[in-house]
């Protein structure tokens, strides 16, 4: 849970490096929440109005600019500037080379986004 409180109140930082622990828990925090606003919205709309998919849709607003910013300190970890994120719309081989890059291991050292965020303490 700190991972995510990490990344809401970096809301919508996108100069820096995130880990692949920062971002993987991010993600799977944040698929749950929305899967849990979806089944409470979709509970509470018993007269089939769409109502109850307003939860849904407003907490999906609240978390995409955080989920925006620390897909692009991620790839900014990989070495990579913000603007690969825009590979996702290739058709097919975009998504699977952007996963990719979310899964491969950052760079141990400081680069041109900032110091190494696993280890911040050493001297470059």
């Amino acid at each position: 849970m700190n991972y995510y409180t990490e990344v809401i109140s970096k809301y919508a930082q996108f100069t820096g490096r995130a880990r692949r622990s920062e971002y993987w828990m991010f993600g799977l925090i944040n698929l749950i929440i929305l899967l849990s606003t979806a089944f409470i919205g979709a509970s509470l709309d018993t007269s089939g109005s769409g109502a109850g998919l307003f939860i849904y849709i407003l907490y999906f607003l609240f978390a995409l600019i955080p989920s925006i910013a620390v897909t692009v300190r991620r790839l900014h970890d990989t070495g990579n500037s913000g603007w690969m994120l825009l590979i996702n719309f290739i058709p097919v081989i975009g998504p699977i080379w952007l996963f990719i890059l979310m899964c491969i291991e950052g760079e141990n050292k400081e680069n041109q986004y900032g110091i190494d965020p696993k280890n911040p303490a050493i001297e470059y």
